[in-house]
């Protein structure tokens, strides 16, 4: 099938984020395959999902040069490799399965695809990687932060076998796109938050702020992550890159240094803040790709409850 720039294989598209992320990418013209083990929750979207097993590397090879729909058999060419791979499909978190299956699962699944797309010639690859690799999440006991705003170029080391995995993740990455001259970006991506969530848990968070230390008081609209699906897409030439991918604001009402000195005391701030810059960063994905959020918290939520 001859390539016009707008294929894409989406993994794991049936998830949390994916089911926002495809409905985005396809409103920007994209054709979008669904890999995954469940069918994708809206049939009303127009999804076709091909079931696979990505930690059988056969599997992966065979749904990368898939058809996207039974029209496809309709035309002259049979199909080929994508124009770009976004890589989601992962266990989400711990205590999901055991850990060993955990990091055997999201490490196996991850070379697989990133080596099948670099081998097909793909040249543009989009991973989730996770907010939990700044170690404070999913650590054992009371952790604190290295040092806010947290930033790409901190040197993070996580103990939990979901952040290990999703490390592991961002090194293959690097080698293959070294490897291969290809464009591979890790998106660190912050706590998901869907449309229907904020008015059910936006409240407890700004009434009860601890409950966010392990999301470092940020977080990402589901919506907002197709966007940046959508800039890493367009944006090439970067080579190996890892972005956070978080919203704009802190999860609370009180001005971002104010809040970080009375409830993270013993976290050194390295740099100025914006008055409510979310500590979680999300500087370097709108400075490179030029992200501009669409769905601040604050336009669902009171901020006084009221």
């Amino acid at each position: 099938m001859p390539s016009n720039g707008r294929r894409i294989v989406f993994t794991g598209g049936s998830g949390k984020a994916g089911r926002h992320c495809i409905p985005y990418l396809k409103q920007q013209g994209y054709e979008v395959l669904n890999v995954d083990l469940t069918d994708f929750p809206d049939p009303e979207a127009g999804v076709f999902t091909l079931k696979t097993d990505l930690t059988d590397s056969g599997q992966v090879y065979n749904a990368l040069t898939s058809h996207y729909s039974f029209s496809d058999y309709e035309g002259p060419n049979n199909a080929g490799p994508p124009d770009a791979v976004i890589h989601f499909a992962a266990y989400a978190r711990n205590m999901l399965v055991p850990d060993n299956e955990c990091f055997r699962g999201n490490v196996t699944s991850t070379y697989n695809v990133i080596e099948a797309a670099c081998k097909l010639g793909v040249r543009k690859i989009i991973i989730a990687s996770s907010e939990t690799t700044y170690e404070v999440c999913f650590g054992q006991g009371e952790l604190n932060y290295t040092s806010f705003p947290l930033d790409e170029s901190l040197d993070v080391n996580p103990m939990d076998t979901y952040a290990m995995s999703k490390l592991c993740g961002e090194r293959v990455a690097r080698g293959f796109a070294r490897r291969f001259d290809a464009d591979i970006y890790a998106l660190r991506i912050g706590n998901v938050i869907e449309p229907h969530e904020y008015a059910r848990d936006f409240p407890a968070y700004v009434a009860e702020p601890m409950k966010r230390k392990r999301n470092a008081w940020s977080y990402i609209d589901a919506r907002d992550l197709g966007q940046i699906c959508d800039l890493c897409v367009k944006k090439d030439g970067l080579g190996f890159q890892v972005f956070n991918a978080t919203n704009d604001s802190i999860t609370v009402t009180w001005p971002t240094r104010q809040f970080l000195e009375q409830y993270a005391p013993d976290t050194p701030i390295t740099r100025e803040v914006g008055e409510f810059e979310a500590p979680l960063s999300n500087r370097k994905i709108k400075e490179v790709l030029g992200f501009r959020e669409q769905h601040d918290w604050k336009k669902y939520v009171d901020p006084d409850g009221q």
